[in-house]
């Protein structure tokens, strides 16, 4: 991605802080026309050997295992909070808008993942990440309603071989931080995510 020095960030504390804030990323490859094929879905993320690596799947049906299967190098984009920003944080009015944001993109090596215990193991994983009370109710469905779950997905392991890491947040412009803060801290959701981000890299912490 495009990626300017200003918003560049080699900090992996907060790309891990941002993955699993936003786990729900985008796995993009190539399909066999060599035309980008997109697959939206839950990633869980763990170190193994200091490596991270990103567990997820998809329904069988759906083509992206076999594309992995031929072509496993893929890239995976986590986007966080976003938001406008209007230019009337700035004291002077020669200036236009623009729009804030965090993103991460990992280039993967892709593996998959077919036996039952194995993907059993993954769903637990990510059941454990967004609710882990549900671990009872898939416990108690029975291994025959399992193993059908089981056989409608295909799994796969994708190991991080290089991130970029960027965060928007207006550094370049320390002028427009204290109106940038205090207008995203009173927005919605996502704006308040970014004035909580401001606090995490410093920016206008000291109004």
């Amino acid at each position: 991605m495009y990626l300017p020095a200003q918003f560049k960030s080699d900090d992996q504390v907060h790309a891990r802080t941002l993955m699993r804030e936003h786990p729900f990323a985008s796995l993009i490859s190539l399909d066999d026309a060599g035309a980008p094929y997109v697959t939206h879905l839950p990633l869980h993320h763990e170190e193994r050997s200091n490596q991270l690596v990103l567990l997820g799947h998809c329904a069988r049906g759906n083509p992206h295992w076999r594309y992995l299967q031929t072509r496993p190098q893929a890239l995976v984009t986590f986007m966080g909070p976003h938001a406008y920003l209007s230019p009337k944080v700035y004291p002077d009015l020669a200036r236009v808008p623009t729009w804030n944001y965090l993103a991460v993109h990992c280039t993967v090596q892709a593996t998959l993942i077919e036996g039952p215990d194995a993907k059993d193991k993954l769903l637990k994983s990510l059941i454990a990440d967004h609710e882990p009370a549900y671990a009872e109710q898939w416990r108690s469905l029975g291994s025959e309603f399992a193993q059908k779950m089981l056989s409608g997905i295909v799994g796969f392991e994708l190991r991080v071989s290089d991130m970029q890491i960027k965060l928007k947040l207006n550094q370049h412009r320390p002028e427009s931080h204290a109106a940038m803060k205090r207008a995203y801290a009173a927005g919605d959701d996502d704006a308040r995510a970014l004035a909580l981000w401001m606090d995490r890299l410093a920016l206008g912490s000291a109004t």
